[in-house]
């Protein structure tokens, strides 16, 4: 067995994990990166508008998104990049929330994946006082990386992962889940948490409500 998967990490214009708005992509293929990929995502309507906070943090704004894909146009090229590996992020829960919340929001079925978190992997691996992305990619020897873009993101997850299965001997990605005692995670479609963020998106989009941004919101995003 080899240690293959797709580290992702996402950006978002607001607090909601709908507004995506800029993905990374690195592919990694028996310990080694073979492919990376990054590009603009226009948020859904409804969730697509940009707080002052999350463009401080990742310097996206609306103008660098307006002739992007939308969401439902980009997805089968990021799935088609994953190749159905297991997908990689720090604080994964954040980014398979994007993943099922901005398929929901955009009116299309989720896609499957299996998952683990980088961050739960780090903290089973190393010893530090912080478990924060810049400094666990310290830890695993990735340092002076661009945080909060979206592609230097995903290359400084990647290399957690991959030096966390050298030190663990690690065979494969599910061995190194085992090893640091991660269940791998699964996103799968749900057609009730769609319907659901349909009737949230709608009635945003009828209002013209603005996202309420607020600092205990981005609790996860600071992990990631």
């Amino acid at each position: 067995m080899s240690l293959d998967f797709t580290a992702i990490d996402f950006e978002t214009a607001n607090s909601h994990s709908a507004s995506a708005c800029a993905v990374g992509l690195v592919k990694v293929r028996d310990g080694r990166v073979v492919a990376e990929a990054s590009w603009f995502i226009r948020p859904p309507i409804g969730f697509d508008a940009f707080s002052d906070w999350n463009i401080r943090i990742h310097g996206i704004t609306p103008a660098d998104v307006e002739t992007a894909p939308l969401w439902r146009d980009q997805l089968d090229d990021l799935v088609a990049f994953a190749e159905g590996d297991t997908l990689v992020a720090h604080n994964a829960g954040f980014d398979m929330g994007v993943i099922r919340d901005a398929s929901a929001a955009s009116r299309v079925e989720c896609p499957s994946f299996s998952y683990l978190c980088s961050l739960q992997v780090a903290r089973k691996t190393y010893h530090l006082d912080s478990y924060r992305l810049p400094v666990a990619a310290m830890a695993a020897g990735f340092e002076d990386f661009d945080h909060h873009n979206a592609l230097a993101d995903a290359q400084a997850c990647a290399a957690i992962i991959v030096h966390a299965a050298k030190r663990h001997d690690a065979s494969d990605i599910a061995h190194l889940g085992r090893i640091t005692g991660q269940r791998m995670g699964a996103l799968e479609h749900k057609a009730e948490a769609i319907s659901g963020l349909r009737r949230d998106a709608s009635a945003d989009a009828r209002l013209g409500r603005r996202s309420e941004v607020r600092p205990e919101d981005y609790r996860s995003m600071a992990l990631s």
